[in-house]
């Protein structure tokens, strides 16, 4: 049971997800004021997608690919962020990022501000999120030494780590991103954030998930 003192989330996210961009800063701040210890865990996005049977954007009915345009602008505006509608560099592969931050995060160092430009790279500044050289100069910018953690990127450890997150967000009958877990409970979406905020505040009982009674329903 988590520490009502210290409440931990697990946040799954990626670098290509929309969301989790436009949830991002809103996010930082609820930790902040909460005191909130967050484990990071990047998740390959298309595969937990293809698992729960989404579709990647461009697969998707016109009718939805119109209406996430829509809701793309309130929460610009919203968020007050810098949000490209049809980003240059999306989709992109962003696995080398996520394992330079699995990196920074096995030397114990703040990987929150990496994140969040990994996050503002595809979606607000048009960058490739699977250039070296991009990554780099992300985490140098975020205050992490960027060619180290390239330099460690490859390392077999971070690999299994990088796969074992996506198995995990499966397992956890996640279908998306963001994700975030307080007390197992799931919260998926950005717009879900006031919701989570509130679990933290009450201390309820946690609200879990049976697939086995959905699937009676």
């Amino acid at each position: 049971m988590t520490d009502p003192q210290h409440p931990r989330i697990d946040y799954y996210f990626s670098f290509i997800s929309l969301w989790s961009y436009v949830g991002s800063l809103a996010f930082q701040d609820l930790v902040t004021r909460h005191g909130v210890e967050v484990s990071y865990r990047p998740i390959n996005l298309m595969e937990v997608f293809a698992h729960a049977g989404g579709k990647p954007v461009k697969e998707r009915p016109l009718q939805r690919q119109a209406y996430r345009l829509v809701e793309m602008q309130r929460w610009r505006e919203i968020r007050g962020i810098p949000l490209n509608l049809h980003p240059r560099f999306y989709p992109a592969d962003p696995s080398l990022g996520h394992r330079m931050l699995l990196a920074a995060l096995r030397e114990g160092l703040d990987v929150a501000a990496f994140a969040h430009a990994g996050l503002k790279a595809v979606w607000g500044d048009e960058l490739d999120i699977a250039d070296p050289d991009t990554l780099v100069q992300l985490a140098d910018r975020s205050g992490l030494p960027g060619r180290d953690l390239l330099a460690a990127e490859g390392d077999e450890d971070l690999r299994a780590r990088e796969l074992a997150l996506t198995r995990e967000a499966k397992d956890r009958q996640m279908f998306g991103a963001p994700y975030y877990f307080y007390r197992d409970e799931p919260f998926w979406g950005q717009d879900r954030l006031d919701l989570l905020e509130r679990a933290i505040v009450s201390q309820r009982a946690p609200i879990l998930m049976d697939a086995q009674l959905a699937a009676k329903s």
